[in-house]
């Protein structure tokens, strides 16, 4: 009989169907259940930036804003030029109420991706 102590039955597939399915659940507007999915994924892989941007966008669905200001800092300390995640992390400081830090990141998102809304939320013009 094979030894199983120790082994919790997580392979890189169950973490990808894991990842998936926090998905759905972020979009299903059940931001808990996916952090819950996306802890040990994060666990097993620390340096998968998709996995901790979809737990950064959880944790601020959630209301944890702490939390999510770490998970959004981590990804951009990895990908610099991340638009999304300098929006994200400026919509956070603006629910902190720290509008300079987060005119800071709306300003750099709109610079990386002219997008409307990253422009609209720059306010470049005031």
């Amino acid at each position: 009989m094979p030894e199983t102590s120790g082994w919790t039955g997580r392979t890189p597939e169950t973490h990808v169907i894991d990842f998936r399915a926090a998905e759905q659940l972020l979009a299903a507007r059940d931001p808990r259940g996916a952090v819950k999915l996306l802890d040990p994924v994060i666990a097993a892989h620390p340096d998968n930036t998709a996995a901790r941007l979809l737990r950064a966008r959880a944790f601020f669905a959630a209301a944890q804003l702490r939390p999510a200001e770490l998970e959004f800092t981590i990804v951009l300390e990895r990908e610099p030029d991340n638009a999304f995640a300098h929006f994200a992390l400026a919509r956070t400081y603006e629910r902190q109420l720290r509008p300079d830090q987060a005119k800071r990141h709306f300003r750099l998102a709109a610079a990386l991706d002219p997008k409307p809304q990253y422009l609209k939320a720059a306010a470049f013009d005031s």
